[in-house]
């Protein structure tokens, strides 16, 4: 005794729908939709976010090396200063 009767799935149905209704039903597909494509968007997110790390990583370390002539010459006035005043 399986669901291969017709009307086995008839009494299925009905009971399915006095369960939920059928504006719930109704939403089940978009509802879906927007979860796979939420989905998507969070696995693409991930790469993304990466992405964005490393370019961060790469402009601050361009940043040091570019501050890292005027610091030195910054270091050298004081210390001319310094040495003048002796």
């Amino acid at each position: 005794m399986g669901f291969d009767s017709v009307w086995h799935w008839l009494i299925l149905l009905v009971i399915v729908l006095v369960l939920f209704g059928t504006k719930k039903i109704r939403n089940i597909g978009p509802d879906l939709g927007a979860a796979i494509r939420d989905f998507k968007k969070g696995l693409q997110g991930d790469d993304e976010a990466k992405q964005k790390d490393e370019e961060a990583r790469r402009k601050e370390a361009e940043q040091l090396r570019a501050d890292a002539p005027e610091a030195e010459r910054a270091t050298t006035q004081s210390q001319r200063d310094s040495s003048e005043t002796k």
